[in-house]
């Protein structure tokens, strides 16, 4: 493959480059130069060690996770827009989401056991984007209700799927890599706001931005899916059931997921409401703590794994929840915007390894067949993402926002009570 690439280079300049030639020479030699170069770079990780092949693969399919789901994120004013909806009827509306990821969570287990996390991988990576697409073509509120029901349902399955191969790819170490996964779903929403901000900017359509980014998605999908892994997580004589009710050691993960994820979702939706009534920021400022929090979040997964390994996962956990209950303490008690952007860093980085760490363990089951345990775990911690956001308005209309967010600081705490309480990790 090198010495066609380099006869073909030889060629080019004993014609005297591109200017002796024709147009139409020109644009066969710059094609065919591409495929070689293409193929050349594809051989060289076909080459590469397999365990880095998985690891990449995995990882690429988190990609498409999350930027496919930053592409939707960065399009809901749009869409409020061109269907009229109020404020009440968009959030109503956005409730479909997770109402679809709750139902399909004892499906997506179970499908995942029944079928396999490499097929439901691949299914899952090329349904996600295209349910993604149709959305650009809502043309009602029903429509679009309906349709983001099926975006829940198969972003869920997805979800399972893909933490499923990560477990599988786990196996192949000698240490913990699971956070920089979800480090590099955390990076795809960042990549996925810039895109959708360069959409907005060339005043694309919806359908056109989406339908961009499922074929980029489905390119990707097709390359990494002969990477991916097949087997068991947990190689054991005895065979797993598909259902079964969690043991203690799942119920603690699923308590720990509960915490965790009801401060996520806090600051997911609240973090910039914050800012803007209790931090009293400058306009220019208000979505400061939000991009504190996810910069944090984002960075801690990277750096997650190294930590994990040399203190361990209890820890770890441990230390995680300590670190968001002073974050949000700090904002609650000194609201001015220095003190709250440091607590909004704080925050991001506890949380950002413990979901990662959750699944990691959940997945090691030996109890349950991986998917559904990660079903299982999923559909508790889920609900502490589903009942954070109202929990917290309703608390913040009878006493006010910074005591809701100091109820939220004690489930940060209780992460790390969780952690002490389990001693088998």
């Amino acid at each position: 493959m090198r010495r066609k690439l380099h006869a073909l280079m030889r060629k080019w300049w004993v014609s005297g480059g591109y200017a002796a030639v024709t147009i139409r020479t020109q644009a066969a030699y710059t094609i065919k130069g591409l495929c070689i170069l293409c193929i050349a770079m594809g051989n060289q990780l076909y080459n590469k060690p397999f365990f880095i092949n998985a690891r990449v693969a995995v990882a690429a399919f988190f990609f498409i996770s999350g930027l496919s789901f930053a592409s939707w994120a960065t399009r809901i004013p749009y869409l409020q827009a061109q269907l009229h909806l109020s404020e009440a009827q968009l959030g109503s509306l956005l409730l479909a989401l997770p109402i679809g990821s709750m139902l399909s969570l004892p499906l997506s287990g179970w499908l995942v056991a029944k079928v396999g996390s490499r097929v439901s991988l691949m299914v899952a990576a090329t349904t996600y984007p295209l349910v993604l697409t149709v959305i650009g073509f809502a043309h009602s509120a029903t429509q679009l209700a309906s349709l983001l029901v099926l975006f829940g349902l198969v972003g869920n399955y997805f979800n399972i799927a893909v933490n499923t191969q990560a477990v599988l790819v786990e196996k192949l170490y000698s240490k913990p890599i699971m956070a920089g996964f979800h480090g590099v779903w955390s990076l795809a929403g960042f990549l996925g706001g810039a895109l959708g901000s360069l959409f907005i900017l060339l005043q694309a359509s919806v359908w056109v931005h989406f339908g961009c980014v499922m074929l980029f998605a489905w390119l990707i999908a097709l390359y990494m899916y002969p990477f991916t892994q097949t087997g068991s997580p947990i190689a054991t004589t005895t065979t797993q059931p598909i259902f079964a009710k969690p043991d203690k050691q799942l119920l603690y993960l699923g308590i720990v997921a509960f915490c965790c994820m009801t401060c996520e979702g806090t600051m997911f939706d609240w973090s910039g409401v914050y800012f803007k009534k209790v931090v009293h920021a400058p306009t220019s400022l208000i979505a400061l703590g939000y991009v504190a929090f996810m910069s944090t979040m984002a960075l801690g997964r990277f750096l997650g794994d190294g930590f994990t390994a040399k203190i361990g996962i209890q820890k770890m956990l441990q230390l995680s929840g300590a670190i968001i209950m002073l974050g949000l303490l700090l904002a609650v008690f000194f609201p001015n915007v220095p003190m709250a952007t440091i607590g909004f860093l704080l925050v991001g980085g506890g949380v950002s390894s413990v979901v990662p760490l959750v699944y990691s363990t959940a997945g090691k089951s030996k109890r349950m067949q991986p998917g559904a345990a990660l079903a299982a775990v999923s559909s508790i911690g889920f609900i502490g993402f589903l009942i954070g956001p109202p929990m917290i308005g309703f608390i913040a209309q009878q006493a006010g926002l910074r005591y809701s967010f100091a109820l939220i600081a004690l489930l940060g705490l209780g992460t790390s009570i969780v952690a002490t309480l389990n001693k088998r990790w």
